[in-house]
């Protein structure tokens, strides 16, 4: 009897430990700290290891809340395997001993020490009383962009409060926003965000609806945003129209979207999926960029274009930049570093921009400037089988 190869493929990939925090000997190193308490902040060595912190550190639900993906949180999963499937292609023989200089970007005109970003994320006050203020002073100490949430724990106003000056410069934020239908409340708080003195409103569109959350609805802790809501292109063009900020739409994830985005006039746009967040089995923002520059490459030359979701290392960065995007967000590490205040949001920036950097060197990019597509085996897809 002949039995297909792709039964055996299902069974196995439907039987495949997903390793949410791969084992790199943290349980060996750190596994005596007590529930409750954390290890020590210079005894962590990667991104990953503020979740296994904060998940001894924080309570279940509030734990949870960051956690947790749609459904059966399939996208969740692939949000984190996806950089694995597709293996670099480093050159040697590189000068890259100045690779560190070219770390610097710009995003909307505005200069940052990195190509990566804090990416929205509700509720910061789960993780440390200070919220919200910790991450906005994390990101103006090592000079990254922040975009606070409008779910947050913390006001608009004393969050913008908490901004450092660079250079007398102030700390550049850009502000997510979810949207009602009442124009009069759409007003007032674009009102309030120019006052405050955002630089560029983030509008997420890849949460019509309630998020089908299951492992949220056992602690009771399930979507911030939980109404329908009405997003339209022509909706867009009326909002551009309320205020003098660049709106930055959030959660394209066909190339549909972005063609129609750039065709829309938006200055930038961001690739995402909500962190899993939403729908389950939506593609991953590498997915997506792979599709957008296979498709239509000249996208990326048109706006910016920025990606989040399941960024864990160096790597991940340079996979979602060699395919021409502008900066990349990052999203539950920096709310789980939180645990640690201010220092372990600094922390973070710290570990991304030496993986960064190290990483690059390694794939033989001397300026980050200049990395490119062919770095990457885009037609690798290196899965459980290969």
């Amino acid at each position: 009897m002949r039995v297909s190869i792709l039964v055996f493929a299902s069974v196995a990939l439907a039987a495949r430990p997903f390793l949410n925090e791969p084992d790199t000997g943290i349980d060996e190193a750190l596994g005596s700290t007590p529930d409750g308490t954390l290890p020590d902040l210079d005894s962590l060595v990667g991104l990953p290891d503020f979740e296994w912190a904060a998940r001894r550190g924080m309570n279940t639900s509030a734990y949870t809340y960051y956690r947790n993906g749609a459904a059966g949180e399939w996208s969740y999963r692939n949000n984190l395997e996806v950089f694995q499937r597709f293996r670099l292609r480093p050159r040697v023989m590189v000068d890259i001993t100045k690779i560190e200089s070219t770390l610097p970007t710009t995003i909307l005109g505005h200069n940052f020490s990195a190509p990566f970003f804090i990416s929205p994320c509700a509720r910061g006050g789960y993780a440390h009383p200070d919220g919200e203020l910790n991450l906005v002073k994390g990101a103006g100490a090592g000079n990254i962009l922040y975009m606070p949430a409008l779910y947050a724990s913390k006001s608009i106003e004393d969050i913008y409060m908490a901004r450092v000056s660079n250079a007398s410069t102030p700390q550049v934020l850009f502000q997510q926003v979810y949207l009602t239908e009442n124009d009069t409340e759409t007003q007032q708080l674009f009102a309030r965000i120019e006052k405050a003195g955002s630089k560029a409103i983030i509008m997420t569109v890849d949460s019509a609806a309630d998020g089908n959350r299951h492992r949220a609805r056992r602690y009771g802790v399930g979507s911030a945003d939980s109404s329908y809501s009405y997003l339209t292109w022509d909706l867009y063009h009326k909002l551009s129209n309320m205020t003098k900020l660049p709106i930055i739409p959030k959660g394209i994830q066909t190339l549909d979207d972005a063609r129609l985005a750039v065709e829309n006039g938006v200055k930038a746009f961001m690739i995402s999926n909500h962190g899993g967040r939403q729908l389950d089995t939506t593609p991953s923002s590498l997915e997506v960029a792979l599709e957008i520059y296979n498709e239509d490459p000249e996208i990326f030359k048109q706006v910016e274009v920025y990606a989040d979701g399941g960024v864990r290392y160096g790597a991940d960065v340079l996979k979602l930049l060699a395919l021409g995007v502008k900066a990349v967000g990052v999203g539950r590490p920096f709310m789980f570093s939180n645990v640690y205040g201010v220092d372990g949001v600094k922390r973070v920036i710290e570990m991304l921009k030496h993986e960064v950097a190290i990483d690059a060197a390694n794939l033989g990019v001397g300026d980050l400037k200049k990395i490119g597509p062919e770095y990457v085996n885009w037609k690798s897809v290196n899965g459980w089988f290969s």
